[in-house]
């Protein structure tokens, strides 16, 4: 799971506008008038090798009465609470202000690592403006100037050395249990799902949708295969989220939840069918490269015709064109009926995910491909793949070393997926393909 950095401090003194420098994209929207950030934005930021996610944030106001404003507040302390590293951003040329003072109190409470950041210190006597700030009592300020970029580079480097490192990612460092989030709208009956596999009620459950506020971790081992599941709050459309600054903390621990997994188990109500939101759900467990089992629940209460199962099969798959490589489980979480296939499916899934193909038998099966259907060609010249390799798992990521990859069409690129998957299986695992050209002296 990748470090949380929050961005807090007043209103108007550039957090947002730093937020887009350091993101190198237009993200949050940035005026001069106080409060226009109203909820808590945040994108992965790479910077020397690693990475982390920067969470943009309202001003914190301590002692206003204004609703909109109080609500921010309470967005930017439960970015506080919930981040690894927090940037506390001050105005280097408007000086220290008592709302200053009272964040900076509230820092200090909260017991968080802290970087004090002095920003619009846009003159060459940087250090000097930025002087006054020692007065806060959170270590030296780092001045920059985020609308001229100047230290940034400086400010990244400092962040970097006080995130924790990144666990290593072979195979030998990893703990045996399988992470599995369990995932999906609010009430598609993803704690009921979590009690029944873990037979207590470790999980409250009620039929109020949001009533799981943060992620919660519980151990379980089936068929002697150790796993932790992840019950997260349900996610939303950011419409019918409003206000409520809880849930929107909730959304970001479930986003959060699904990057620390090995396997998503998606729920799916019966009922309702699969909604819009859903299929965004899946396409966040998709974007991580996160293993996938979709899990339609509640199908007890499904009246049964000759043909209901594979109709409402045929209906996801339509929905969920880009997951057509997830297993389907149809299940009830409140009888339990078929309930014990979830882990058995998530086990195979992350199995499939960590799947390693020599390249000898990579390579035969990517001629064959390409000898039924040949690539591409343009203005007289056609696509070559010289060879192929496997350089990582979970995904799978396959390596093709061609002769211009200007040369490759989406629709071949699809068709070399469906044949690897034909060959070698990848079942509930997303792949990625990256065409490479390789250089001109080994052509």
């Amino acid at each position: 799971m990748k470090p949380l950095v929050a961005v807090v401090g007043r209103p108007n003194v550039g957090k947002s506008t730093f937020f887009n420098k350091v993101v190198g994209r237009r993200v949050a929207i940035v005026e001069d008038t106080p409060g226009v950030t109203r909820d808590r934005i945040y994108a992965d930021v790479e910077w020397r090798g690693r990475s982390f996610t920067l969470i943009d944030t309202g001003g914190i106001d301590p002692n206003t009465s204004d609703i909109l404003l109080s609500q921010m507040r309470r967005q930017a302390e439960i970015a506080i609470e919930t981040a690894d590293l927090i940037l506390f951003m001050v105005d280097a040329r408007g000086g220290v202000t008592s709302d200053d003072l009272d964040v900076a109190d509230m820092l200090r409470r909260a017991a968080k690592p802290v970087l004090l950041v002095a920003n619009k210190a846009d003159t060459s006597g940087l250090d000097l403006e930025s002087v006054d700030f020692f007065e806060l009592g959170l270590n030296d300020p780092f001045p920059i100037s985020s609308t001229n970029m100047l230290g940034l580079g400086d400010l990244l480097d400092a962040i970097l050395e006080r995130l924790p490192n990144a666990a290593p990612a072979d195979d030998e460092q990893r703990d045996d249990r399988i992470q599995v989030a369990i995932v999906g709208k609010p009430n598609a009956g993803k704690s009921s799902l979590v009690n029944r596999l873990l037979s207590s009620d470790r999980v409250m459950v009620s039929d109020v949708p949001g009533t799981t506020r943060d992620a919660i971790d519980s151990e379980l081992t089936a068929d002697g295969q150790r796993f932790t599941l992840i019950d997260t709050a349900g996610i939303r459309r950011k419409r019918a989220i409003g206000d409520d600054s809880l849930e929107r903390y909730s959304v970001l621990r479930a986003i959060a939840a699904i990057r620390r997994c090995d396997a998503a188990v998606l729920m799916i109500d019966a009922g309702s069918g699969v909604t819009d939101q859903d299929a965004k759900i899946a396409g966040l467990v998709d974007d991580e490269g996160r293993a996938l089992v979709l899990a339609v629940n509640k199908w007890d209460v499904i009246e049964k015709e000759t043909g209901t199962l594979e109709a409402f099969r045929r209906k996801v798959r339509d929905e969920l064109k880009f997951a057509a490589y997830a297993p389907m489980l149809f299940i009830s979480a409140k009888t339990g009926q078929r309930a014990s296939s979830v882990m058995q499916s998530a086990r195979d899934v992350y199995q499939q995910a960590h799947k390693r193909v020599s390249t000898g038998v990579l390579n035969e099966a990517v001629n064959d491909a390409v000898a039924a259907m040949q690539p591409p060609a343009s203005s007289g010249r056609r696509l070559r793949i010289y060879y192929t390799t496997q350089p990582s798992v979970a995904p799978p990521t396959f390596l093709f070393f061609v002769n211009d990859s200007t040369l490759l069409h989406f629709s071949y690129q699809r068709y070399m997926e469906n044949q690897l998957r034909k060959a070698f299986g990848f079942e509930g695992t997303p792949i990625r393909l990256i065409f490479r050209n390789r250089a001109r002296q080994e052509q």
